[in-house]
């Protein structure tokens, strides 16, 4: 069926869809503050002028990226949660993390990147919004921590989380992929430390 003869709704559907990944890509690329809403635009093929019908401000972008961000973590999660046991699946997630080296060693983690940036701002709601989508990612590896029956599962994945989030800060800082693939391996060493 060719754009044209489409239903209108599911034309509107589309486009949204390609504005929402989009500001994730840019923002992720380029942060909220040297990203306007016609970069955004050009990266989903959408009239500048048809953002505005879609999104109002800047923000209700950034808070599409965020939902984004959060769509891609339950979906890994969701896939993750198909292995059996959950150590694997704590594996898995280093796997997934450690797969996306290049990204992180030239942008950062997209949420946590966000997180820190939506930070510096006085308006402290988008930032609130960011620490909800990580929050999203403690609770499952805290859950999958409980389910082995360790102590402090929550702590676990803090450090857990923690260790992601600096092995791709120093990897993005340095520009070095490398940082992900040795760190990650240290990660599954501690998992395994912890049976």
């Amino acid at each position: 069926m060719t754009d044209s003869v489409k239903p209108r709704a599911v034309r509107a559907a589309d486009k949204r869809r390609r504005l929402t990944a989009a500001a994730a890509r840019v923002l992720h690329e380029q942060g909220v503050e040297r990203t306007t809403l016609a970069d955004i635009a050009r990266v989903a093929d959408v009239p500048v002028g048809n953002v505005y019908y879609y999104f109002k401000t800047k923000d209700e972008l950034v808070r599409a990226a965020l939902s984004e961000h959060s769509a891609y973590l339950d979906e890994l999660t969701g896939r993750l949660d198909r292995l059996p046991d959950p150590m694997d699946r704590l594996k898995g997630l280093i796997e997934a993390w450690v797969g996306q080296r290049e990204i992180a060693a030239r942008y950062g983690c997209p949420t946590g990147t966000l997180a820190v940036e939506l930070d510096k701002r006085t308006d402290g709601i988008l930032d609130a919004e960011a620490g909800a989508v990580i929050q999203l990612l403690l609770d499952w590896v805290g859950y999958q921590f409980r389910v082995l029956g360790l102590p402090d599962p929550d702590g676990l994945a803090v450090t857990l989380v923690a260790g992601y989030q600096g092995m791709s800060l120093l990897a993005n800082a340095l520009r070095d992929p490398d940082i992900m693939t040795s760190q990650g391996a240290r990660l599954v060493d501690w998992l395994d430390s912890l049976r």
